[in-house]
């Protein structure tokens, strides 16, 4: 494998986390601040996100947008963030929201943080539930926390969350 920087290396997306922790203001800031400094088309830095945590109102209410066989998981996440865009070029956007994201994920890595993001939800019921303004559609929402015990999780999720980690061959990434 080529050398890769240790933040991307031990990236990790976990379905266990530590019920009991929790970000500290500090932390979360932190994550915001990298998410803001991800490059965008023009500047224009589309994305908007919103925070809850566990079991403040905004986390309940993102939680409730989840399908139900992720909630019984995510619930222990010390942190919901809701990443959306304010439209305009949709694509564009979200491919800026995404380079946003993926700054957050690095960032809550070298805090010694997990990140798993999701896309399954119902965006229209969450931006309900958010009294978002018009125009801003969330896209993904990203649990984030400290590495909980995989053994408290159902015995099909646990075999993936302990499982060797497999990565496409870069052959296979190349358009030919």
């Amino acid at each position: 494998m080529a050398d890769l920087t240790s933040l991307l290396a031990f990236r990790w997306s976990p379905r266990a986390f530590d019920p009991s922790a929790e970000l500290t203001p500090d932390e979360a800031a932190s994550l915001l601040e990298a998410a803001r400094w991800a490059p965008s088309a023009g500047n224009r830095q589309p994305w908007r996100f919103a925070l809850g945590h566990r079991d403040d109102d905004t986390w309940k209410r993102i939680l409730i947008s989840l399908p139900h066989g992720d909630q019984g998981w995510v619930r222990h996440a010390s942190t919901l963030v809701v990443g959306a865009h304010t439209g305009g070029d949709a694509e564009r956007a979200a491919y800026d929201l995404g380079q946003a994201m993926a700054h957050l994920t690095l960032q809550a890595t070298a805090l010694g943080l997990h990140v798993r993001q999701l896309t399954r939800f119902d965006p229209t019921g969450l931006a309900t539930e958010l009294d978002l303004p018009g125009g801003v559609r969330p896209l993904v929402v990203a649990a984030v926390g400290r590495l909980g015990d995989p053994f408290t999780l159902p015995a099909d999720l646990r075999a993936r969350e302990t499982g060797l980690r497999h990565r496409r061959p870069i052959a296979d990434l190349l358009l030919r």
